[in-house]
């Protein structure tokens, strides 16, 4: 199989959907990989490395989508990239359709085969190609979230962790999934009063046993998010349904009653994002103030460490790369049912049903699409 590796498009994305050591492991087993010039640059991985693990090196997207018979990416596909897609032809990359209309129909009218890091599973009900990024934004919403705490920034003024004789800032972490956890422990680790609200009491039970009294955990409730949000001067939305639009948990009229220049790092951002009050920033333009409370809604956060997170990406995807590309895509689907939960489009019709639901369109169910 061709495996095509574009450069991402994205403001400020650096990220890439391979590295050379991935390149090597498709080449050893038979396929050829076709990179786009400076894919990796920004990380190092310059067009000398992949020549070296013996991928071609393409001069410009449009190459790439013409040639390979499988995409990979990081980041969704751009409007751009959704019409250089052709039918039959795999895409393996996230695609956050549930709050994007317009890149579902982009890729409905394709006719390509578009598969979801972010609604592949395991055997545990995990979702193994969304943790590894869902580690780095909660480790980094911590670092946004203090960052913009600063006054330059538009914040409060307020150190995380205080100081002697002064009290450390109230951090609230809403979702005790991957990225709440990460984002919970990076924050105790700079000295704040930490909380995190999740519905599931299993999983507070283990935060409760991992971390004993530094962590305070609280069953979420609307009455318990209101009265914590109130307190908090750094609010860390970190939940997730998987595939479909994040729930508003904090409403405008909730936003009101919040502290002056506390600060809203909204890490679902990708699914529509769990503030009623979020929109979409950038790396270049990464916050802004409504109702006298900063947000920070950066849609790629892992972006702004992309060597760390393609690195920690490319470690979970290969292995599911290497499986569309040896057995394709049809008989992998078939043969792992937890990689058939990524096919979210196919050949026109939209497969995964929170998706469905989300967006009031026709749903079919992947086995039936594909037996089709």
């Amino acid at each position: 199989m061709l495996i095509g590796v574009p450069r991402e498009i994205k403001i400020r994305e650096y990220r890439v959907g391979m590295t050379p050591a991935g390149v090597r492991e498709l080449v050893d087993s038979g396929h050829k990989v076709l990179v786009e010039t400076n894919a990796g640059a920004a990380i190092d991985f310059d067009d000398a490395a992949y020549r070296a693990a013996g991928a071609d090196i393409a001069e410009d997207a449009a190459t790439i989508f013409a040639r390979a018979d499988m995409i990979v990416k990081v980041k969704e596909p751009q409007p751009a990239e959704c019409t250089m897609l052709r039918e039959g032809q795999i895409l393996f990359t996230y695609l956050h359709l549930a709050p994007d209309p317009r890149q579902t129909r982009l890729l409905l009218e394709s006719g390509a085969i578009a598969i979801a890091y972010e609604t592949v599973t395991d055997a545990n009900g995990h979702l193994p190609l969304l943790a590894p990024m869902s580690e780095v934004a909660g480790r980094l919403a911590v670092q946004a979230g203090a960052h913009s705490l600063e006054v330059k920034q538009g914040g409060r003024g307020l150190l995380l962790g205080g100081v002697p004789g002064v009290s450390q800032a109230r951090v609230l972490v809403i979702g005790g999934g991957v990225v709440g956890i990460n984002a919970a422990r990076l924050a105790m680790g700079a000295g704040a009063r930490v909380t995190v609200l999740d519905k599931s009491l299993g999983r507070l039970t283990e935060l409760d046993n991992q971390y004993g009294p530094q962590l305070e955990t609280l069953y979420a409730t609307g009455e318990s998010i209101e009265e914590r949000v109130r307190e908090a001067d750094l609010v860390i939305g970190a939940v997730l349904v998987p595939g479909a639009a994040a729930p508003k948990l904090v409403t405008r009229d909730l936003l009101k009653t919040m502290k002056r220049r506390a600060v809203l790092v909204d890490v679902a951002i990708d699914q529509g994002g769990c503030f009623e009050s979020s929109r979409p920033t950038t790396h270049d333009d990464p916050v802004f103030i409504e109702n006298d409370v900063v947000h920070y809604c950066v849609a790629n956060m892992p972006g702004a460490v992309p060597l760390t997170s393609t690195l920690a990406l490319t470690n979970a995807t290969l292995p599911f790369v290497h499986a569309l590309a040896d057995k394709g895509y049809r008989q992998a689907l078939a043969d792992d049912p937890h990689l058939c939960n990524g096919l979210n489009v196919h050949r026109g019709k939209l497969t995964y049903e929170a998706v469905a639901h989300d967006l009031a369109l026709d749903y079919f169910p992947a086995r039936e699409a594909l037996t089709a």
